[in-house]
């Protein structure tokens, strides 16, 4: 399975940012606690990792737009 992003506990705010973007529904709130669930649904868009205003969410994949195609 890929890697899925990670979440920094201490960082993390619980915001919901994430949880809002995520098209596949890896990101879930429960009891102001956030976590991140193991899905191959994930598309590693990114989108959790850019509206994260304290930085807790990392991706392990870069996306990079073929400006030639």
């Amino acid at each position: 399975m890929p890697e899925m992003p990670r979440l920094d506990v201490e960082k993390c705010d619980c915001c919901g940012l994430c949880v809002s973007v995520c098209p596949c529904g890896a990101i879930v709130m429960t009891n102001r606690t956030i976590t991140i669930i193991d899905t191959e649904e994930c598309g590693w868009c990114t989108l959790c990792e850019l509206v994260c205003p304290s930085e807790a969410i990392t991706c392990a994949y870069v996306i990079v737009f073929d400006e030639e195609a």
